[in-house]
């Protein structure tokens, strides 16, 4: 009868903060829509000033990245994606998250990923749910154990939110966090994910995060072509980790400088990049739809824009601010994949080269070449795109970045975060 009562207790608390996630997780990308469009008419109508209106894009960028940075200062759990936080504290190496993370989170991410900087929804989504996992876990009194695994999955289900994808992230929680199988894991997962994106469905709707035009699925034939675009795919990933960590690592080492002003200088360069060039910035939802719906980009456009975007996402990053990696990761796998193609159809004359089925698998083997989640990649690009006819060509190119990425020797990017991580001993008062 005890244990049926803790499994009872997991599961109400689970599905509590699962739907607590899902109302919080559809606020904050409802937020990050309104800030897009203002940003958006704010550069328009910018362009028809007279005289220095041009700064004004770059201003306005500069200012929202700063007070991010701000805000980081204030609450330091709340610098970077969250992911390898939510990680450090499944493996018991630090503290749970405290509950100023949530307001940090949540009116950082806004600021920053609203001002243009390439960053991702899914960072703040995660560590916030993770934020709500423990606190849930608190007020139960789980055990140890149980509390870091309610944790790891309600970061799973800020995933799920994130993306509009309970299956992913249920697997995300498995794969990449909690990195095994157990019942109960899976279980707790599965209502939290669950709960969650129904909480978000109701608020937010349940349209697909991207509408795919029509095309036909490669024929068993382009199998080859798909496995040799997976081994360079995981190659660019590897140099896309490195980047990453280069570019993080150089703005540690200017401690002097705080936290907000950097965050400053990078956003006012977003700023300048958005009133030159907006597609090479922002978190590039818009690009991979683009992409998607069928819209023809000249080779060299398209090779441009990935060219900056292997550039602005690092260094995006390396400002500090909340904001996470996996969306702009999947605009740069659309974006290689449109480029490889590109190429392929030169090299062969082949003007019926799959643009959007490349694409595709290269949002799914990006991905997975540099967070090293290859399931969680596959299924998030299918549960986002409903494009399940590409299932065989995503696992065979997911299969050659994963294995190309392991034989460079580059690590998941996320372990390689977590040990950059500020020391903060386990245990303590989190509620500060």
């Amino acid at each position: 009868m005890p244990q049926l009562r803790r499994l009872l207790l997991l599961a109400a608390a689970a599905m509590l903060a699962g739907a607590a996630i899902g109302v919080v997780g559809a606020a904050f990308r409802w937020c990050l829509r309104r800030a897009e469009s203002l940003r958006i008419d704010l550069v328009a109508w910018a362009q028809h000033l007279p005289g220095p209106g041009w700064l004004i894009p770059i201003a306005a960028a500069a200012l929202g990245a700063g007070i991010a940075g701000a805000l980081v200062r204030w609450e330091p759990q709340a610098r970077g994606s969250g992911i390898p936080h939510v990680e450090a504290v499944f493996l018991g190496e630090t503290r749970p998250p405290r509950l100023t993370v949530l307001p940090a989170r949540f009116a950082g991410g806004v600021l920053a990923i609203g001002s243009g900087l390439v960053l991702g929804r899914e960072g703040p989504t995660i560590h916030m749910g993770a934020t709500l996992g423990a606190l849930a876990a608190r007020r139960t009194r789980l055990p140890e154990a149980d509390a870091r695994m309610m944790q790891a999955a309600l970061g799973g289900a800020g995933l799920a939110v994130a993306f509009d994808a309970p299956i992913a992230g249920m697997l995300f929680t498995l794969e990449e966090v909690t990195k095994s199988v157990r019942l109960k894991t899976v279980a707790v997962a599965v209502l939290a994910s669950v709960t969650a994106v129904v909480c978000s469905r109701a608020i937010l709707g349940d349209a697909l995060d991207f509408q795919v035009a029509d095309f036909a699925a490669p024929g068993l034939g382009w199998l080859p072509v798909f496995v040799v675009f997976g081994v360079l795919t995981g190659i660019l990933g590897a140099g896309y980790n490195l980047a990453v960590l280069v570019l993080t690592d150089w703005s540690a080492k200017v401690p002097r400088v705080p936290t907000p002003v950097k965050a400053a200088v990078i956003g006012a360069l977003v700023g300048a990049a958005l009133r030159v060039a907006p597609l090479t910035v922002g978190d590039g939802d818009t690009l991979t739809q683009m992409i998607l719906g069928g819209h023809q980009f000249v080779l060299l456009g398209a090779a441009g824009l990935l060219a900056a975007r292997l550039v602005t996402g690092p260094l995006s990053y390396s400002a500090g601010v909340p904001g996470g990696l996996f969306a702009p990761l999947l605009a740069v796998g659309a974006l290689w994949g449109l480029v490889f193609v590109g190429c392929v159809g030169i090299v062969t004359d082949d003007p019926a080269a799959p643009a959007i089925p490349m694409a595709l698998a290269g949002m799914a083997a990006f991905f997975a070449a540099t967070v090293r989640a290859p399931l969680t990649g596959i299924v998030i690009v299918l549960e986002m795109t409903a494009a399940t006819s590409m299932a065989l060509p995503m696992v065979v190119a997911t299969a050659g970045a994963v294995l190309a990425a392991r034989a460079v020797k580059a690590e998941p990017v996320y372990a390689e975060l977590r040990q950059r991580m500020p020391v903060e001993a386990p245990g303590g008062d989190e509620r500060r």
